[in-house]
């Protein structure tokens, strides 16, 4: 159990450092500090995705509670307004915040002990609140203040005529269609309702003024509930752009309790692995598939939500994280949905590299997103043995996009025929994970033969041949072989770096090396089949430990680099300009414990790395993994509070190598692939 104490609750800066996140596994929400102060944009407690996983709305985004006492009124909510006014100042009164499967609050007033537990409902735009009673030495009254957003995610609401203020509330059910559109229920049973329409002026995000944004919003209160309440006591409310009418917000409670008791039921007894199982739960959504290829199309699956607030499904993020968030915890099914639902969506012999909000096309602009499918794929094989699934549904695929790299794809894509590399790039394109662009500018555009794409190609040759194989094509899978083997020799002979005992970042379009050092080289040892072993390896991986390795992740750059960045943030042009130029990201720990078990052998080095990073899961987002962190100590965690490849990669290596306190029996793939 993840835990904070009074003295951090009670301190309104350090509190506000902590945040926490339910989700629903179609894309929404129910997130803010660990006090309820919202200091995001993104920050709400019902943020609905009305188009899963996309078209999100924050509706309801807050409900700040009152305990009413005789003549005596404690509120509870936590506010910062202009000025850096707190008010009202609720966390005075917390004692303690946990997380184990939800998130769950202790006020202590005046005698009464008041316990809240903060729920999603899988699959449903629902959010439940229950309030338990422990102890109270005489009745009291809780208000709640709904104050509503009613706003695109990206957006703020302001002042003015646009909230609609009618409301319906019959049985304990409050109902309104807050921007004429969406509805919003808030079942409080036994409760009395004063409506008393008024705006709410001044709140304060801090992080978005950090990040150099709009900053300033008005919220709007219909009115307040009422309900009396005595010791041993438990109100459960439910939110909701459902009618709740017959439903108990218990029983829903009772039903996501037991899922996610059966989530980590079969995982050993380490609360890391634990509270990373339940992180992973919280990527994988529901996705309708556009129609968008010669393979089908308007089918619906499932994907990965990249990252939290902001992201939605990327096709990198998604094949990165696909065997850490399904494999490594036993969702096969999910997994194959996932795998099903981007071989509909293929163009060209490419993966989508996002979709996009409103029903537009998805965009393919990468070069990595796609071959890391066929890493997917191979893991999902290995530990499913799923052969005819893979074969008959997944093979046909795969030779498409072999075929169209050969042929030659979209932004310059395709093979060198002279070495066998892959190329890929136009001017003023990002193309690999390293895609930060601010207007034109494309601040790392890697363009050419970049050392990751070469690994990924080289694996994604040997897969398609192993494939081949099992199909029976034996012919067809030696001919992918001398392919491969092709590019292994011509590899190392232009990507060596002798002078720096490293591997070059990229061979830029007139040839010439780029002697960046960077994490990226890492892939040549860590994936599937290596193209780099040995001495070399160890070279490589000891340069990356002393330049690169900190307990959060790795850096993208050295600090001897002069387009070294120490720390991430500011306006959009500086956090994008810093965002591969020295700043740490989480999910690189994932490659890099691969490549120390493979060069050295060394689990117990491996075992510190994760012991290194444990801490992590008690700031930021409480159980879950930041997306990157300041290049410098103490390392402050930036970006999105919630990335999937960050969880995953960290999950997937922990279980891959056993490196969890609690033993447990490997449990053997169903299958037996060729030694990678």
């Amino acid at each position: 159990m993840l835990t904070k104490n009074r003295a951090v609750l009670q301190n309104f800066a350090d509190a506000t450092q902590h945040e926490w996140l339910e989700t629903n596994g179609l894309g929404g929400w129910a997130s803010s500090s660990i006090i309820g102060a919202n200091t995001r944009r993104y920050h709400g407690l019902l943020t609905a995705a009305i188009v899963p996983p996309a078209e999100r709305m924050v509706l309801l985004s807050k409900l700040d509670e009152t305990i009413v006492t005789g003549d005596k009124r404690t509120e509870l909510g936590v506010n910062l307004y202009q000025h850096n006014v707190i008010a009202p100042t609720g966390h005075h009164y917390l004692s303690h915040f946990t997380k184990e499967l939800f998130p769950q609050w202790e006020y202590e007033v005046d005698g009464i002990k008041l316990r809240k537990t903060i729920a999603m409902v899988n699959g449903e735009n629902t959010t439940l609140i229950i309030y338990d009673v422990p102890e109270a030495n005489e009745p009291f009254t809780l208000e709640l203040l709904p104050l509503m957003a009613a706003r695109n995610y990206h957006s703020l609401t302001h002042e003015g005529p646009q909230m609609h203020w009618d409301v319906q509330f019959e049985n304990g059910i409050f109902h309104n269609q807050p921007d004429g559109m969406n509805h919003v229920f808030i079942s409080v049973p036994g409760a009395n309702y004063e409506h008393s329409p008024r705006w709410f002026n001044f709140f304060q995000y801090f992080v978005e003024e950090y990040r150099g944004l709009d900053h300033t919003e008005d919220l709007f209160n219909h009115g307040t509930f009422s309900v009396q309440l005595k010791q041993g006591d438990s109100l459960g409310i439910i939110v909701s752009t459902e009618d709740p009418a017959g439903r108990n917000a218990h029983e829903l409670f009772a039903k996501e309790n037991m899922r996610r008791k059966l989530l980590v039921s079969n995982q050993p007894e380490d609360e890391t692995v634990q509270q990373l199982v339940l992180a992973a739960d919280q990527f994988i959504v529901k996705r309708n598939v556009p129609d968008s290829s010669s393979f089908g199309g308007g089918w619906e699956g499932a994907t990965i939500i990249a990252g939290y607030h902001w992201f939605t499904d990327w096709g990198r993020d998604t094949m990165i994280s696909l065997p850490g968030l399904c494999l490594s915890t036993g969702r096969y099914e999910d997994a194959k949905k996932i795998l099903s639902a981007f071989a509909h969506s293929v163009s060209e012999g490419m993966l989508p590299n996002r979709f996009q909000d409103n029903g537009e096309a998805p965009e393919y602009n990468n070069v990595d997103g796609t071959l890391w499918y066929f890493i997917a794929v191979y893991k999902y094989l290995q530990a499913t043995g799923d052969v005819q699934y893979v074969l008959n549904e997944i093979l046909p695929v795969l030779k498409h996009i072999i075929d169209w790299h050969y042929i030659g794809t979209r932004y310059n894509i395709h093979v060198d025929e002279n070495d066998g590399l892959l190329f890929a790039g136009e001017e003023g394109q990002q193309l690999t994970w390293m895609d930060a662009r601010i207007g034109n500018w494309v601040v790392t555009p890697r363009m050419g033969k970049p050392v990751e794409v070469q690994a990924l190609w080289y694996n994604a040759l040997r897969i398609f041949s192993e494939l081949l194989n099992l199909n029976g094509q034996e012919g067809d899978a030696i001919v992918v072989n001398v392919s491969a083997e092709k590019v292994k020799q011509n590899f190392e002979e232009k990507f060596w770096y002798a002078e720096g005992n490293y591997l070059y970042d990229n061979i830029l379009p007139d040839g010439k090396p780029s002697a960046e050092f960077r994490p990226n080289q890492l892939f040549a040892i860590s994936l599937p089949f290596a193209l780099i072993e040995g001495d070399k390896a160890r070279m490589i991986l000891q340069m990356v430990e002393e330049q690169l390795y900190t307990p959060v992740g790795l850096k993208t750059l050295p600090k001897t680099d002069t387009h070294y960045v120490p720390v991430y943030g500011g306006d959009q042009y500086h956090r994008d300009a810093a965002y591969h130029e020295g700043t740490v990201w989480s999910w690189l720990l994932g490659p890099y414990v691969d490549a120390v078990v493979k060069t050295t052998s060394d689990r117990s080095k491996a075992q510190e790395v994760i012991s290194n990073f444990k801490y992590h899961l008690e700031e930021a987002c409480i159980g879950s993994v930041s997306e990157i962190f300041d290049a410098e100590p103490p390392h402050h965690p930036r970006g999105c509070i919630a990335q999937a490849w960050g969880v995953a990669e960290i999950l997937r290596v922990i279980k891959d190598h056993h490196l969890y306190e609690a033993t447990m029996e490997k449990v053997e793939p169903k299958m037996e692939m060729a030694e990678a």
